[in-house]
């Protein structure tokens, strides 16, 4: 399901750093060495057929590498 984040993403909360993250591995392979975190919040999202809902989204981040792979957990509607 492809979306993209409409607007700013609010109660941004990090659950998990470091080895409390089980994919830290792949994302170190990936994208590089960091500080990494895993965090979620609820966020504007636009769907591909253009409608727009509100939904909890989860990310992956990394200080000087960014937000990775967005994920929709579920819709808050």
């Amino acid at each position: 399901m492809r979306f993209k984040i409409a607007g700013t993403i609010r109660q941004e909360t990090t659950f998990a750093t470091g080895s409390g993250i089980s994919e830290i591995a792949r994302l170190r392979r990936v994208y590089g060495k960091g500080r990494w975190r895993k965090r979620k919040g609820i966020a504007e999202i636009e769907m591909e057929d253009g409608t727009t809902r509100t939904a909890e989204v989860h990310w992956y981040e990394a200080t000087g590498i960014g937000r990775k792979e967005y994920k929709i957990k579920c819709f808050v509607d």
